[in-house]
Protein backbone atom coordinates (compact mmCIF):
# COMPACT_ATOMS: atom_id res chain seq x y z
CA UNK A 1 0.00 0.00 0.00
CA UNK A 2 1.22 3.75 -0.67
CA UNK A 3 1.91 6.06 1.96
CA UNK A 4 2.64 9.78 2.66
CA UNK A 5 3.55 11.77 5.48
CA UNK A 6 1.03 14.84 5.02
CA UNK A 7 -2.03 15.63 6.75
CA UNK A 8 -4.28 17.06 4.11
CA UNK A 9 -7.59 18.96 5.30
CA UNK A 10 -9.59 22.24 5.09
CA UNK A 11 -9.43 24.87 7.22
CA UNK A 12 -12.36 27.61 7.16
CA UNK A 13 -11.93 28.05 3.48
CA UNK A 14 -8.91 27.05 3.54
CA UNK A 15 -6.63 23.78 2.32
CA UNK A 16 -4.22 22.82 4.85
CA UNK A 17 -1.38 20.54 4.25
CA UNK A 18 1.32 19.07 8.00
CA UNK A 19 4.34 17.49 6.87
CA UNK A 20 5.49 16.04 10.19
CA UNK A 21 2.12 16.07 12.19
CA UNK A 22 2.97 14.00 15.85
CA UNK A 23 0.51 12.18 17.72
CA UNK A 24 0.25 13.74 20.52
CA UNK A 25 -0.64 17.56 18.56
CA UNK A 26 -4.22 17.93 19.69
CA UNK A 27 -6.31 20.52 17.39
CA UNK A 28 -6.49 23.11 19.86
CA UNK A 29 -2.87 23.95 20.14
CA UNK A 30 -2.25 23.82 16.41
CA UNK A 31 -5.59 26.31 16.42
CA UNK A 32 -4.55 28.86 18.91
CA UNK A 33 -0.35 28.82 18.85
CA UNK A 34 -0.23 27.84 15.00
CA UNK A 35 -3.08 29.67 13.43
CA UNK A 36 -4.04 31.62 15.88
CA UNK A 37 -7.49 31.24 15.72
CA UNK A 38 -8.16 32.08 19.50
CA UNK A 39 -11.54 32.45 19.40
CA UNK A 40 -11.56 28.50 20.33
CA UNK A 41 -10.86 28.73 23.46
CA UNK A 42 -9.48 26.26 26.47
CA UNK A 43 -10.93 25.47 29.35
CA UNK A 44 -10.84 21.96 30.72
CA UNK A 45 -8.27 20.58 28.47
CA UNK A 46 -10.47 17.13 29.19
CA UNK A 47 -13.61 17.39 26.65
CA UNK A 48 -15.75 18.10 29.57
CA UNK A 49 -16.40 22.10 29.83
CA UNK A 50 -17.22 22.78 25.50
CA UNK A 51 -15.28 25.98 25.30
CA UNK A 52 -12.96 24.74 22.57
CA UNK A 53 -16.32 23.30 20.61
CA UNK A 54 -15.43 23.35 16.42
CA UNK A 55 -16.94 21.81 13.69
CA UNK A 56 -15.49 18.80 11.73
CA UNK A 57 -17.13 17.67 8.35
CA UNK A 58 -16.45 14.41 6.96
CA UNK A 59 -17.78 12.20 4.72
CA UNK A 60 -20.13 9.34 5.79
CA UNK A 61 -21.46 7.26 2.67
CA UNK A 62 -20.23 9.80 0.01
CA UNK A 63 -22.68 12.55 2.25
CA UNK A 64 -20.58 15.29 3.93
CA UNK A 65 -21.92 15.41 7.69
CA UNK A 66 -20.92 18.24 10.27
CA UNK A 67 -20.26 17.31 13.64
CA UNK A 68 -19.63 19.10 17.20
CA UNK A 69 -16.04 18.17 18.50
CA UNK A 70 -13.83 18.96 21.67
CA UNK A 71 -10.84 20.46 19.86
CA UNK A 72 -8.94 20.04 23.00
CA UNK A 73 -8.90 16.09 22.88
CA UNK A 74 -9.06 15.83 19.54
CA UNK A 75 -5.29 15.04 17.63
CA UNK A 76 -4.66 16.75 14.53
CA UNK A 77 -3.56 13.59 12.83
CA UNK A 78 -6.74 12.64 12.98
CA UNK A 79 -8.42 15.56 10.36
CA UNK A 80 -7.18 14.28 7.25
CA UNK A 81 -9.81 14.22 4.65
CA UNK A 82 -11.79 16.34 7.09
CA UNK A 83 -13.31 20.20 6.74
CA UNK A 84 -12.51 22.04 10.17
CA UNK A 85 -14.91 25.08 10.76
CA UNK A 86 -13.95 27.48 13.63
CA UNK A 87 -16.03 30.34 15.33
CA UNK A 88 -13.98 32.96 13.12
CA UNK A 89 -15.48 31.74 9.96
CA UNK A 90 -18.80 32.15 10.94
CA UNK A 91 -20.69 35.36 9.31
CA UNK A 92 -24.25 36.04 8.28
CA UNK A 93 -25.21 36.13 4.39
CA UNK A 94 -24.72 40.05 4.07
CA UNK A 95 -21.19 39.70 6.23
CA UNK A 96 -22.96 40.48 9.25
CA UNK A 97 -23.66 37.97 12.48
CA UNK A 98 -24.57 34.35 11.47
CA UNK A 99 -27.93 33.82 12.79
CA UNK A 100 -26.68 32.13 15.86
CA UNK A 101 -24.42 34.78 17.06
CA UNK A 102 -27.42 37.40 16.36
CA UNK A 103 -29.65 34.99 18.33
CA UNK A 104 -27.44 34.68 20.87
CA UNK A 105 -27.39 38.91 20.88
CA UNK A 106 -31.16 39.67 20.88
CA UNK A 107 -31.58 36.82 23.68
CA UNK A 108 -28.92 38.34 25.94
CA UNK A 109 -27.37 34.54 25.53
CA UNK A 110 -23.67 35.93 26.34
CA UNK A 111 -22.42 37.33 29.84
CA UNK A 112 -18.65 37.15 30.01
CA UNK A 113 -18.14 35.24 26.96
CA UNK A 114 -15.58 32.68 27.70
CA UNK A 115 -17.97 29.78 26.72
CA UNK A 116 -20.23 31.79 23.80
CA UNK A 117 -18.21 30.92 20.77
CA UNK A 118 -18.35 26.92 22.35
CA UNK A 119 -21.84 27.22 22.78
CA UNK A 120 -22.40 29.62 19.63
CA UNK A 121 -20.37 26.24 17.55
CA UNK A 122 -22.39 23.47 19.21
CA UNK A 123 -25.74 25.45 18.38
CA UNK A 124 -24.67 26.17 15.18
CA UNK A 125 -24.34 22.16 14.75
CA UNK A 126 -27.73 21.85 15.91
CA UNK A 127 -29.48 24.21 14.08
CA UNK A 128 -28.18 22.76 10.38
CA UNK A 129 -29.73 19.24 11.85
CA UNK A 130 -32.71 20.97 13.24
CA UNK A 131 -33.38 24.52 11.92
CA UNK A 132 -36.74 24.79 14.89
CA UNK A 133 -35.47 22.74 17.46
CA UNK A 134 -37.60 22.14 20.56
CA UNK A 135 -36.00 23.06 23.95
CA UNK A 136 -35.25 19.44 24.75
CA UNK A 137 -33.48 19.22 21.89
CA UNK A 138 -31.65 22.34 22.59
CA UNK A 139 -30.64 21.03 26.00
CA UNK A 140 -29.44 17.79 24.79
CA UNK A 141 -27.45 19.62 22.24
CA UNK A 142 -25.39 21.57 24.62
CA UNK A 143 -24.94 19.16 27.13
CA UNK A 144 -21.24 19.30 26.78
CA UNK A 145 -21.78 23.00 27.37
CA UNK A 146 -20.86 24.39 30.61
CA UNK A 147 -21.61 27.96 31.30
CA UNK A 148 -20.31 29.52 34.67
CA UNK A 149 -22.30 32.64 34.72
CA UNK A 150 -25.52 30.00 34.70
CA UNK A 151 -26.64 31.68 31.37
CA UNK A 152 -28.43 28.25 30.03
CA UNK A 153 -32.49 29.99 30.21
CA UNK A 154 -31.11 32.94 27.47
CA UNK A 155 -28.88 30.28 25.49
CA UNK A 156 -32.08 27.97 24.91
CA UNK A 157 -34.24 30.84 24.18
CA UNK A 158 -31.64 32.20 21.77
CA UNK A 159 -30.95 28.46 20.08
CA UNK A 160 -34.93 27.94 19.86
CA UNK A 161 -35.23 31.45 18.08
CA UNK A 162 -32.59 31.21 15.45
CA UNK A 163 -34.30 30.40 12.92
CA UNK A 164 -36.25 33.92 12.81
CA UNK A 165 -32.63 35.52 11.92
CA UNK A 166 -32.39 33.29 8.93
CA UNK A 167 -32.25 29.73 7.01
CA UNK A 168 -29.60 26.82 7.13
CA UNK A 169 -30.21 26.95 3.28
CA UNK A 170 -28.81 30.53 2.65
CA UNK A 171 -25.62 29.71 5.23
CA UNK A 172 -22.09 29.52 3.93
CA UNK A 173 -21.56 25.33 4.56
CA UNK A 174 -24.92 24.72 2.66
CA UNK A 175 -24.20 26.91 -0.64
CA UNK A 176 -20.40 25.39 -0.87
CA UNK A 177 -21.82 22.14 0.29
CA UNK A 178 -21.20 20.85 -3.20
CA UNK A 179 -17.18 22.26 -3.41
CA UNK A 180 -16.52 20.79 -0.08
CA UNK A 181 -17.30 17.43 -0.83
CA UNK A 182 -15.38 17.59 -4.42
CA UNK A 183 -12.67 18.68 -1.85
CA UNK A 184 -13.14 16.20 0.87
CA UNK A 185 -13.56 13.54 -1.90
CA UNK A 186 -10.30 14.69 -3.78
CA UNK A 187 -8.54 13.99 -0.18
CA UNK A 188 -9.35 10.80 0.23
CA UNK A 189 -6.44 8.86 -1.52
CA UNK A 190 -6.65 5.55 0.41
CA UNK A 191 -3.04 5.65 1.47
CA UNK A 192 -1.50 4.87 4.36
CA UNK A 193 0.03 7.97 6.04
CA UNK A 194 2.67 7.70 8.51
CA UNK A 195 4.05 11.11 9.97
CA UNK A 196 5.78 12.79 13.10
CA UNK A 197 8.77 12.22 14.71
CA UNK A 198 10.52 9.16 15.84
CA UNK A 199 8.76 8.41 19.76
CA UNK A 200 5.89 10.37 18.63
CA UNK A 201 4.96 8.75 15.24
CA UNK A 202 1.39 9.01 14.16
CA UNK A 203 0.08 6.26 11.49
CA UNK A 204 -3.51 6.72 9.63
CA UNK A 205 -3.99 2.80 8.26
CA UNK A 206 -5.59 3.00 4.27
CA UNK A 207 -8.35 0.26 5.40
CA UNK A 208 -9.05 -1.92 8.16
CA UNK A 209 -7.12 -4.57 6.66
CA UNK A 210 -4.20 -1.78 6.68
CA UNK A 211 -5.05 -1.50 9.90
CA UNK A 212 -4.90 -5.48 11.02
CA UNK A 213 -1.69 -5.45 9.44
CA UNK A 214 -0.05 -2.75 11.30
CA UNK A 215 -1.02 -2.97 14.88
CA UNK A 216 0.33 -6.65 14.09
CA UNK A 217 3.54 -5.07 13.38
CA UNK A 218 3.76 -2.47 15.80
CA UNK A 219 1.77 -4.06 19.00
CA UNK A 220 3.11 -1.48 21.43
CA UNK A 221 1.50 1.37 19.71
CA UNK A 222 -1.63 3.09 21.08
CA UNK A 223 -4.43 2.60 19.33
CA UNK A 224 -7.05 6.01 18.74
CA UNK A 225 -10.55 5.81 18.11
CA UNK A 226 -12.29 8.73 19.05
CA UNK A 227 -9.77 9.65 21.59
CA UNK A 228 -12.54 10.60 24.47
CA UNK A 229 -10.02 8.78 26.73
CA UNK A 230 -6.71 8.92 25.21
CA UNK A 231 -6.84 12.60 24.50
CA UNK A 232 -6.71 12.96 28.63
CA UNK A 233 -3.38 11.15 28.63
CA UNK A 234 -1.59 13.56 26.93
CA UNK A 235 -3.66 17.00 28.12
CA UNK A 236 -3.99 15.95 31.93
CA UNK A 237 -1.21 13.22 32.50
CA UNK A 238 1.29 14.62 29.58
CA UNK A 239 1.62 10.90 28.94
CA UNK A 240 3.19 9.74 25.73
CA UNK A 241 1.22 7.87 23.04
CA UNK A 242 3.77 7.67 20.08
CA UNK A 243 3.59 5.36 18.01
CA UNK A 244 0.12 5.67 18.19
CA UNK A 245 -2.82 4.44 14.77
CA UNK A 246 -5.47 6.44 14.19
CA UNK A 247 -8.80 4.66 13.25
CA UNK A 248 -11.45 6.59 13.42
CA UNK A 249 -11.72 7.70 9.96
CA UNK A 250 -12.05 3.92 9.18
CA UNK A 251 -15.23 3.40 7.41
CA UNK A 252 -15.22 -0.53 7.25
CA UNK A 253 -15.16 -0.31 11.36
CA UNK A 254 -18.38 1.92 11.06
CA UNK A 255 -20.74 -0.53 9.45
CA UNK A 256 -23.84 -1.68 11.11
CA UNK A 257 -26.03 -4.80 9.88
CA UNK A 258 -28.54 -7.13 10.63
CA UNK A 259 -27.74 -10.92 10.89
CA UNK A 260 -30.30 -13.23 11.80
CA UNK A 261 -31.17 -12.31 15.59
CA UNK A 262 -27.91 -9.99 16.20
CA UNK A 263 -27.08 -6.33 15.20
CA UNK A 264 -23.33 -6.50 13.71
CA UNK A 265 -21.97 -3.19 15.20
CA UNK A 266 -18.56 -2.21 14.21
CA UNK A 267 -16.34 -1.32 16.63
CA UNK A 268 -15.38 2.70 15.21
CA UNK A 269 -19.57 3.50 15.09
CA UNK A 270 -19.91 6.21 17.32
CA UNK A 271 -22.46 6.84 20.16
CA UNK A 272 -24.21 9.73 18.17
CA UNK A 273 -24.15 7.19 14.74
CA UNK A 274 -25.44 4.25 16.92
CA UNK A 275 -28.28 5.95 18.41
CA UNK A 276 -31.19 6.11 15.54
CA UNK A 277 -30.48 2.11 16.07
CA UNK A 278 -30.91 2.17 20.11
CA UNK A 279 -33.83 4.24 19.60
CA UNK A 280 -35.49 1.71 17.14
CA UNK A 281 -34.01 -1.63 17.82
CA UNK A 282 -33.34 -1.21 21.78
CA UNK A 283 -36.03 1.45 23.01
CA UNK A 284 -34.79 1.18 27.19
CA UNK A 285 -31.67 2.32 26.03
CA UNK A 286 -32.96 5.92 24.39
CA UNK A 287 -32.79 8.01 27.31
CA UNK A 288 -30.02 6.41 28.67
CA UNK A 289 -27.66 6.72 25.36
CA UNK A 290 -28.34 10.66 25.41
CA UNK A 291 -26.47 10.44 28.95
CA UNK A 292 -23.73 9.34 27.92
CA UNK A 293 -21.40 12.40 28.13
CA UNK A 294 -22.14 15.34 26.08
CA UNK A 295 -23.18 15.66 22.51
CA UNK A 296 -18.88 16.61 21.68
CA UNK A 297 -18.41 13.00 23.04
CA UNK A 298 -20.55 11.10 21.45
CA UNK A 299 -19.76 12.64 18.45
CA UNK A 300 -16.11 10.72 18.63
CA UNK A 301 -16.47 8.35 21.09
CA UNK A 302 -17.10 4.88 19.95
CA UNK A 303 -18.57 1.81 21.00
CA UNK A 304 -15.69 -0.40 20.13
CA UNK A 305 -13.36 2.01 22.42
CA UNK A 306 -15.60 1.83 25.12
CA UNK A 307 -14.92 -1.73 25.82
CA UNK A 308 -11.24 -1.66 24.52
CA UNK A 309 -10.51 0.95 27.60
CA UNK A 310 -12.03 -1.28 30.08
CA UNK A 311 -12.49 0.66 32.84
CA UNK A 312 -14.96 -0.26 35.72
CA UNK A 313 -16.99 2.81 34.79
CA UNK A 314 -17.79 2.59 31.37
CA UNK A 315 -21.24 3.34 30.57
CA UNK A 316 -22.04 0.74 27.75
CA UNK A 317 -20.70 -2.57 29.26
CA UNK A 318 -22.67 -3.36 31.52
CA UNK A 319 -25.92 -2.64 29.59
CA UNK A 320 -24.30 -4.88 26.78
CA UNK A 321 -23.37 -7.91 29.01
CA UNK A 322 -27.00 -7.67 29.83
CA UNK A 323 -28.35 -8.18 26.86
CA UNK A 324 -25.91 -11.16 25.82
CA UNK A 325 -23.49 -8.96 23.34
CA UNK A 326 -20.52 -10.62 21.95
CA UNK A 327 -16.96 -8.83 20.67
CA UNK A 328 -14.93 -10.25 17.77
CA UNK A 329 -11.32 -9.81 18.47
CA UNK A 330 -9.13 -9.95 15.19
CA UNK A 331 -5.02 -10.00 14.87
CA UNK A 332 -3.95 -9.65 11.56
CA UNK A 333 -5.96 -11.93 9.38
CA UNK A 334 -7.19 -13.79 12.42
CA UNK A 335 -10.43 -14.05 14.57
CA UNK A 336 -11.91 -14.78 17.18
CA UNK A 337 -15.40 -14.41 18.89
CA UNK A 338 -16.54 -14.49 22.89
CA UNK A 339 -19.39 -12.90 25.49
CA UNK A 340 -18.20 -9.59 26.26
CA UNK A 341 -18.47 -10.56 29.96
CA UNK A 342 -15.71 -12.40 29.48
CA UNK A 343 -13.08 -10.09 27.70
CA UNK A 344 -13.16 -8.36 31.23
CA UNK A 345 -10.47 -10.52 33.46
CA UNK A 346 -9.09 -7.82 35.92
CA UNK A 347 -8.63 -3.94 36.71
CA UNK A 348 -6.56 -2.82 33.45
CA UNK A 349 -7.07 -5.81 32.12
CA UNK A 350 -8.80 -7.75 29.52
CA UNK A 351 -8.63 -10.87 27.19
CA UNK A 352 -6.60 -9.10 24.52
CA UNK A 353 -3.42 -10.30 23.20
CA UNK A 354 -0.57 -8.11 21.80
CA UNK A 355 -1.68 -6.40 17.95
CA UNK A 356 -5.25 -7.71 18.86
CA UNK A 357 -8.40 -5.65 18.49
CA UNK A 358 -12.08 -5.20 18.98
CA UNK A 359 -13.69 -5.12 15.51
CA UNK A 360 -16.72 -5.91 16.05
CA UNK A 361 -19.83 -6.05 18.86
CA UNK A 362 -22.58 -8.45 18.12
CA UNK A 363 -25.80 -7.60 20.23
CA UNK A 364 -28.47 -10.12 20.19
CA UNK A 365 -32.10 -8.06 19.43
CA UNK A 366 -34.87 -7.99 21.70
CA UNK A 367 -37.28 -10.96 22.28
CA UNK A 368 -40.84 -11.63 23.64
CA UNK A 369 -40.88 -12.02 27.02
CA UNK A 370 -37.93 -9.93 27.94
CA UNK A 371 -38.09 -7.27 30.04
CA UNK A 372 -35.13 -5.20 30.05
CA UNK A 373 -34.05 -1.61 32.20
CA UNK A 374 -31.07 0.39 32.00
CA UNK A 375 -29.77 2.84 34.62
CA UNK A 376 -26.82 5.11 35.28
CA UNK A 377 -26.31 6.83 38.96
CA UNK A 378 -24.28 10.07 38.33
CA UNK A 379 -23.26 13.54 40.32
CA UNK A 380 -24.67 15.11 37.20
CA UNK A 381 -27.47 14.04 35.56
CA UNK A 382 -25.78 15.16 32.26
CA UNK A 383 -22.44 14.52 30.35
CA UNK A 384 -21.05 12.63 34.43
CA UNK A 385 -19.22 9.02 34.72
CA UNK A 386 -21.33 6.95 36.58
CA UNK A 387 -21.11 6.32 40.08
CA UNK A 388 -23.14 3.01 39.47
CA UNK A 389 -24.29 1.66 35.98
CA UNK A 390 -26.80 -1.32 35.46
CA UNK A 391 -28.20 -3.39 32.93
CA UNK A 392 -30.88 -5.85 33.45
CA UNK A 393 -32.60 -8.25 31.27
CA UNK A 394 -35.32 -10.90 32.93
CA UNK A 395 -37.16 -13.70 30.91
CA UNK A 396 -40.39 -14.79 31.73
CA UNK A 397 -42.68 -17.73 30.92
CA UNK A 398 -46.14 -18.01 32.29
CA UNK A 399 -45.54 -15.44 35.16
CA UNK A 400 -42.10 -17.63 36.29
CA UNK A 401 -38.38 -15.83 35.49
CA UNK A 402 -36.70 -18.67 33.26
CA UNK A 403 -33.22 -16.27 32.47
CA UNK A 404 -31.73 -13.39 34.23
CA UNK A 405 -29.04 -11.20 33.14
CA UNK A 406 -28.00 -8.12 35.61
CA UNK A 407 -24.91 -6.42 35.01
CA UNK A 408 -23.13 -3.18 37.00
CA UNK A 409 -20.20 -0.78 36.64
CA UNK A 410 -18.97 0.99 38.96
CA UNK A 411 -19.05 -2.07 41.71
CA UNK A 412 -16.03 -3.85 41.19
CA UNK A 413 -12.80 -4.10 39.12
CA UNK A 414 -14.63 -4.53 35.80
CA UNK A 415 -18.10 -4.40 34.66
CA UNK A 416 -19.64 -7.67 35.40
CA UNK A 417 -22.64 -9.74 35.94
CA UNK A 418 -24.24 -10.00 39.80
CA UNK A 419 -24.51 -14.17 39.95
CA UNK A 420 -26.06 -14.45 43.54
CA UNK A 421 -28.59 -11.98 42.97
CA UNK A 422 -29.43 -13.92 39.56
CA UNK A 423 -29.22 -16.75 40.86
CA UNK A 424 -31.97 -15.74 43.86
CA UNK A 425 -34.56 -14.14 40.91
CA UNK A 426 -33.98 -17.52 38.44
CA UNK A 427 -36.74 -20.08 39.06
CA UNK A 428 -38.90 -17.63 40.88
CA UNK A 429 -42.19 -16.35 40.16
CA UNK A 430 -42.10 -12.54 39.62
CA UNK A 431 -42.51 -11.17 42.49
CA UNK A 432 -41.45 -8.88 45.21
CA UNK A 433 -39.73 -10.87 47.48
CA UNK A 434 -37.81 -12.38 44.98
CA UNK A 435 -36.43 -9.20 44.20
CA UNK A 436 -36.00 -8.15 47.18
CA UNK A 437 -34.15 -12.02 47.86
CA UNK A 438 -31.91 -10.51 44.94
CA UNK A 439 -31.32 -6.93 46.49
CA UNK A 440 -29.76 -8.81 49.15
CA UNK A 441 -27.97 -11.18 47.32
CA UNK A 442 -25.71 -7.98 46.20
CA UNK A 443 -23.72 -8.08 48.76
CA UNK A 444 -22.68 -11.37 47.92
CA UNK A 445 -21.64 -10.29 44.59
CA UNK A 446 -19.46 -7.00 45.21
CA UNK A 447 -17.52 -5.37 47.81
CA UNK A 448 -17.19 -1.92 46.00
CA UNK A 449 -14.66 0.78 46.79
CA UNK A 450 -15.16 4.37 48.45
CA UNK A 451 -13.60 7.21 45.72
CA UNK A 452 -14.54 10.62 45.13
CA UNK A 453 -17.90 9.34 43.04
CA UNK A 454 -19.59 7.53 45.65
CA UNK A 455 -18.58 5.80 49.25
CA UNK A 456 -19.23 1.78 49.26
CA UNK A 457 -21.54 2.41 51.32
CA UNK A 458 -23.73 4.43 48.08
CA UNK A 459 -22.88 1.74 45.67
CA UNK A 460 -24.25 -1.09 47.89
CA UNK A 461 -27.17 0.84 48.23
CA UNK A 462 -28.24 2.16 44.96
CA UNK A 463 -27.70 -1.19 42.96
CA UNK A 464 -29.53 -2.70 45.57
CA UNK A 465 -32.32 -0.43 45.33
CA UNK A 466 -31.91 -0.61 41.49
CA UNK A 467 -33.32 -3.88 41.61
CA UNK A 468 -36.27 -3.06 43.51
CA UNK A 469 -37.26 -0.44 41.29
CA UNK A 470 -36.64 -2.01 38.23
CA UNK A 471 -39.53 -4.73 39.80
CA UNK A 472 -41.56 -1.80 40.58
CA UNK A 473 -41.31 0.24 37.32
CA UNK A 474 -42.54 -2.90 35.13
CA UNK A 475 -45.72 -3.48 34.12
CA UNK A 476 -46.42 -7.47 33.88
CA UNK A 477 -48.37 -6.66 30.79
CA UNK A 478 -45.62 -5.13 28.79
CA UNK A 479 -42.52 -6.87 27.98
CA UNK A 480 -39.96 -4.32 27.25
CA UNK A 481 -40.18 -0.84 29.25
CA UNK A 482 -38.13 1.77 29.90
CA UNK A 483 -35.93 2.64 32.89
CA UNK A 484 -33.11 5.14 33.65
CA UNK A 485 -31.98 7.00 36.48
Amino acid sequence: MQSRNEIRFLLNGAPVALPEVGASQTLLDFLRLNRRLTGTKEGCAEGDCGACTVLVGRLASGQLRYEAVNACIRFLATLDGCHVVTIEHLRGPDGGLHPVQQAMVEHHGSQCGFCTPGFVMALYALWMEVPEPSAQQVETAIQGNLCRCTGYAPIIRAAVAVSRYGTPTADLLEQERDKITAALTALRDGQRIETGPEGNRAILPGDVDDFAAAYAANPQATVVAGATDVGLWVTKFLKPIGPAIFIGHLDGLKRIEREGDHLRIGAGVSYSELGPVIAEHYPHLAEYWSRIAGWQVRNAGTIGGNIANGSPIGDTPPVLIAMGAEVVLRHGDTRRQMALEDFFIDYGKQDRAPGEFVEEIRLPVLQAGQRHAAYKISKRRDEDISSVAAGFRVTLSDGIITDVRLAFGGMAATPRRAAAAEAALLGQAWHESAFEAAATALAQDFTPLTDWRASAEYRDSAAANLLRRFYHEQDSTQPVRLAVA
